[in-house]
């Protein structure tokens, strides 16, 4: 009796879960005597030596995808460091949070696949990602700045989820035209000074939409290289900081755009010898790799994910991986660094060391991986190349957090339980799960059109094959699309870019 009042005093869906997660429960309130056919509930409840043992979830036919919860994602961690920081106070209620919905006790979202976790919610995420293409309420006027990338995470999140985002070209490009400065670049609102995050943004925001001839090239040209730097690096906008970040922005949009890599005649880097854009800037990048193995944002600066991804993706740029990482950064100690990211029982990623697990970092740390790989093995052997590689990091990890922690059952994904959905973490959230899902290679040789930085052209993507998908607990109905390791992008719409401006010399 006194179990009975405590498991009504449970919300509904967890003495649900309860009951069904104890077998002997299951066992004791199963109908019996009262079922219409006795011989039916004689089998159900007669068991002997050798009957195998019941099967508590084959009361209904859905209860068989609940399966038990692997022990990495249901216990909580061994070791515990015993200094008391606001973030070591918080692990804790994450960690028990993640448990809870890695196990379902405590399960948000009861759609299962056949592993016995929550499905891709995609129709719940396009309609969210839709609905943030529509009008703000007043108080996102302080979002104002960063118009582009709230475009672009929505318009990356659709395409991700396999949805044709070319009908909100038109809109895009009203949208972007008065972003887009005379002297070049774009910034973050009408009448903005030019940022290199924004034009970043603004220009994939193009690109998915298929509207990049609504960039001003020779005016990016110019613009992007004031931004030079006498030491190789970038800065965000004229005067302002040097971080990784603009070195990674920068050179995407050159390669996209396919734009002269010879600086302008004016560019300030010119007067300290500099004459192109490429010129020192493996070697910045690698005087950002810290004495943990990871990259910060600038010389000196803590390691940080983003900046991890950020400087990954600016080398591979620069020359094929297998070249231009190994060269400019210690690998070892890169690795090394970033393993320790992915903790358990969350399975997701943090950004740094000591701080907690952001769905973000499911990209920029995890979307690390396929440079990395990229990096350590080479180029692919043959046209058809899907041999498996040693696992570096822990996919299935990354899948049950997105599916089980970072989902919403309105739609969205969030940083982590208890935080809201938004735009930026849900485009994050499921380029990390493609990420965690598919294959990357890097394939040397052939022809690339771009006469400009043509290693970042030469990736291909493979679907993972049956084996591995029940080994990293999603199914078939789970997938998202395959998430270009450097641009961010479905590789179809580089293709796009690729072909626009190929053949392209000069404006």
């Amino acid at each position: 009796m006194a179990q009975a009042r405590e498991d009504e005093a449970l919300p509904p869906t967890e003495q649900l879960d309860k009951l069904l997660l104890d077998s002997r429960r299951v066992e004791e309130e199963s109908p019996g005597d009262e079922s219409p056919s006795s011989a039916s509930s004689a089998s159900y409840e007669t068991t002997s030596s050798t009957s195998p043992p019941r099967n508590p979830y084959a009361v209904h036919s859905w209860l068989g995808n609940l399966k038990p919860t692997p022990p990495l994602f249901g216990t909580p961690p061994l070791l515990l460091d015993p200094l008391i920081t606001p973030t070591s106070i918080a692990q804790s209620p994450v960690a028990e949070a993640c448990i809870a919905l890695h196990t379902g006790t405590s399960r948000e979202i009861h759609d299962l696949n056949s592993h016995g976790i929550p499905r891709l919610q995609r129709a719940k995420h396009v309609r969210f990602m839709h609905k943030s293409l529509s009008t703000y309420p007043p108080p996102y006027q302080a979002m104002d700045a960063s118009r582009p990338w709230i475009l672009y995470w929505a318009l990356a999140g659709l395409a991700h989820l396999g949805e044709d985002v070319t009908v909100y070209k038109e809109r895009a490009t009203q949208t972007f035209t008065p972003l887009q400065n005379s002297t070049g670049g774009f910034g973050g609102g009408h009448g903005q000074t030019s940022h290199v995050a924004a034009a970043y943004a603004s220009t994939l925001a193009l690109a998915l939409v298929g509207a990049l001839e609504t960039v001003d090239r020779r005016g990016m040209w110019n613009w992007l290289g004031s931004l030079k730097q006498g030491d190789g690096g970038f800065a965000m906008a004229r005067d302002g900081e040097v971080d990784v970040r603009g070195a990674y922005c920068t050179m995407t949009i050159v390669a996209l755009l396919n734009l002269p890599l010879d600086l302008p005649a004016d560019a300030p880097a010119r007067r300290q010898g500099r004459t192109t854009f490429t010129d020192g800037l493996g070697e910045w990048v690698g005087r950002c790799q810290t004495y943990e193995g990871g990259i910060g944002g600038a010389p000196d600066n803590e390691a940080h994910g983003a900046y991890a991804f950020c400087g990954l993706a600016c080398l591979s740029i620069l020359d094929a991986p297998g070249i231009s990482i190994p060269k400019y950064l210690n690998l070892d100690r890169l690795v090394e660094w970033l393993v320790a990211r992915q903790p358990a029982p969350e399975g997701g990623f943090s950004g740094r060391t000591n701080k907690l697990v952001d769905a973000c970092y499911s990209h920029w740390a995890g979307g690390c991986w396929a440079l990395v790989e990229a990096a350590m093995y080479g180029p692919a052997e043959g046209e058809q190349d899907t041999v498996s590689r040693p696992l570096l990091w822990n996919r299935e990890a990354l899948v049950r957090y997105t599916l089980c922690c970072s989902q919403t059952k309105q739609g969205g994904l969030r940083d982590k339980p208890g935080t809201r959905q938004d735009g930026y973490h849900t485009n994050y959230s499921l380029a990390g799960l493609s990420a965690a899902q598919n294959h990357w290679r890097y394939h040397d040789g052939g022809v690339v059109e771009m006469e400009n930085l043509p290693a970042a052209f030469k990736w291909r993507a493979y679907k993972a094959s049956d084996a591995e998908r029940r080994l990293w607990a999603f199914d078939e109905d789970d997938t998202v699309g395959f998430v270009h390791p450097i641009f961010v992008m479905p590789p179809e719409v580089v293709d796009r870019a690729k072909k626009q401006f190929a053949g392209v010399v000069g404006f």
